[in-house]
């Protein structure tokens, strides 16, 4: 019988050496992959906010309403739809006073640009009752509908006044009317020009705020009675030193008829569509 050596269960391994740089490694591996998940879970999570922001605007959009119904809570809305009915009450009771002195200076002083003004001022009135209009159903206060209707009817008032004007201004340039100056032209120019464009500011303000183009549409008329005030003090000082330059006056009578002609236009164009695409969301009548 040969012996056998038993063998020795208990074997002791040898130790592993770890290499600290390979560790470091590791770790930074491990945050980099960190850093990338948190980086895709935040694109994925800004990917959504967007698409949920298009979405919002889409169904505003789709739903007839301005973007003010998104921006603005209802007691603000409603605190700035009277807002705009005040400014359009101030407007309406100045331009009608305005126009009724206007049109006495351009008869009396033979101004065109004075008939401008007092036709511009005119306009103002009408333009200032259509947001009346616009405004006085407290629930339509984000009614795109309504707004598209109320930039139309604008969009028509500045086409026939632009052609008023226009054609008085043409009419006193055929017959080569001088204009009258004095003191008491220079007066209602000056308070024009300054009254007009102080409502021209309140109301731009109020229909950024808003996002109403009839509000801003009813600023740039009140704006451009303010200029067509401060015209006819310009025109009349220019033709008390320069005589030959009697055209001035008519001159600024075409140009701002044009300029409300071509916004007229604009309106129509831009807004004629929209009508027809918001047709379907008259409850907010």
């Amino acid at each position: 019988m040969t012996d056998s050596t038993p063998t020795d269960s208990t074997t002791v391994p040898e130790p592993v050496v770890v290499d600290p740089t390979v560790v470091q490694n590791q770790c930074e591996q491990q945050q980099n992959q960190e850093n990338q998940e948190n980086q895709q879970q935040q694109s994925q999570a800004e990917g959504f906010k967007m698409d949920q922001e298009m979405k919002i605007t889409d169904s505003t959009d789709d739903g007839g309403l301005l973007e003010s119904s998104m921006r603005l809570k209802p007691h603000e809305a409603q605190s700035y739809r009277k807002k705009a009915l005040w400014v359009s009450w101030v407007s309406i009771v100045i331009t009608i006073i305005l126009a009724i002195v206007a049109f006495t200076v351009s008869i009396m002083r033979h101004s065109a640009s004075a008939f401008g003004f007092a036709f511009d001022a005119a306009l103002d009135v009408l333009s200032s009752i259509i947001v009346l209009w616009r405004y006085s159903n407290a629930a339509a206060v984000h009614s795109a509908h309504r707004e598209y209707i109320a930039c139309v009817i604008l969009g028509v008032i500045f086409i026939l006044s632009s052609l008023c004007i226009m054609g008085k201004a043409i009419h006193d340039l055929a017959t080569r009317l001088l204009p009258e100056v004095d003191d008491f032209l220079f007066s209602v120019s000056i308070v024009s020009g300054i009254v007009c464009i102080s409502l021209a500011v309140v109301k731009f303000m109020l229909g950024r705020v808003l996002t109403s183009r009839a509000l801003i549409t009813d600023g740039f008329n009140s704006l451009v009675g303010g200029i067509m005030g401060f015209s006819i003090l310009v025109s009349a000082e220019v033709f008390k030193h320069e005589p030959q330059v009697w055209y001035l006056d008519g001159s600024i009578g075409i140009l701002i008829g044009l300029i409300i002609l071509a916004y007229g236009v604009k309106l129509l164009v831009d807004m004629v569509p929209r009508i027809r695409q918001t047709r379907n969301y008259e409850r907010f009548e």
